[in-house]
């Protein structure tokens, strides 16, 4: 009798195990030991500096827009004389930022609209805040918490939004429906300094290319760290609160031995071979 063929199957395809969600409480305690003063670390000294700053902090560096904004009010030091100035020029001063017609645009027209509507004053609900041209719910969430303590939402930059997701605290892409995530699972009185906390943590620790895991605080309650952690999460904790303190440079200082140690015997082969390829005198 002769045997019937078997048609092979398809294989079923892998799906990746559910991430796990990180206790907010527990993320809460340990980002509080790495991060006990959260600030926002784009410099200013009224609201509507803070605005600005961070209309143009879009696709850019805090570093950036503080070598910028000093020259920038200087020049127009109020929303009036901004809205009033010459595009051109304020295209000139911001060029730096990435953008820049776009946002002189917003910059301008935000400016002039604090002017006309609002007396000179950046106004304190998240519904006028929205009115503003080139105004989102980050950006008025940054200025609402940082400059008035007015906790209407949680920051959800590009830093905070990789946080929440690779902690397993949601599964959204979108930044709206993960502030909402965020806003269920912790109370109301830690979202201002949580939204810094998570914005810090992910532009120090929680990096997008090559995260530091294994001097991460939340190492452990983390379902994607990629290395063991190093000593404890306290000491690790402590860490990241030099790194943040000293913006990013402690993290250099430790991470350069390091590097000088892996490429210590690169370098020695690469002089070794050239003084092989040397003629004999």
């Amino acid at each position: 009798m002769a045997r019937r063929a078997v048609r092979p199957t398809k294989a079923e395809p892998v799906r990746p195990a559910a991430r796990a969600r990180a206790s907010p409480r527990e993320v809460l305690a340990r980002l509080k030991a790495a991060i006990p003063e959260p600030r926002c670390e784009l410099d200013h000294r009224t609201p509507w500096e803070l605005l600005i700053a961070t209309i143009l902090s879009a696709q850019s560096t805090d570093r950036t827009v503080n070598a910028v904004t000093p020259v920038l009010f200087e020049r127009w030091p109020t929303p009036e004389a901004l809205a009033a100035a010459p595009p051109a020029e304020v295209e000139r001063v911001v060029h730096r930022t990435g953008f820049f017609r776009s946002k002189t645009k917003a910059i301008q027209a935000a400016s002039a609209k604090i002017a006309r509507d609002f007396g000179g004053e950046v106004p304190r609900t998240m519904e006028e805040m929205l009115a503003l041209p080139g105004v989102a719910r980050k950006t008025a969430n940054v200025v609402l918490g940082t400059a008035y303590g007015i906790a209407e939402g949680i920051i959800v930059d590009t830093h905070a939004m990789r946080v929440a997701q690779r902690l397993g605290l949601t599964a959204q892409r979108d930044p709206a429906r993960i502030e909402d995530d965020l806003r269920a699972a912790f109370p109301r009185r830690e979202w201002i300094a949580l939204g810094h906390r998570l914005v810090l943590h992910g532009r120090y620790v929680c990096l997008a290319r090559a995260p530091r895991c294994e001097r991460c605080p939340l190492n452990e309650i983390c379902s994607s760290a990629e290395l063991p952690p190093h000593d404890t999460w306290r000491a690790r904790a402590r860490w990241e609160r030099e790194v943040v303190e000293s913006r990013g440079a402690a993290a250099a200082a430790t991470e350069r031995p390091k590097e000088a140690a892996n490429a210590a015997p690169g370098a020695r082969r690469g002089r070794a071979q050239r003084a092989q390829r040397k003629p004999m005198p």
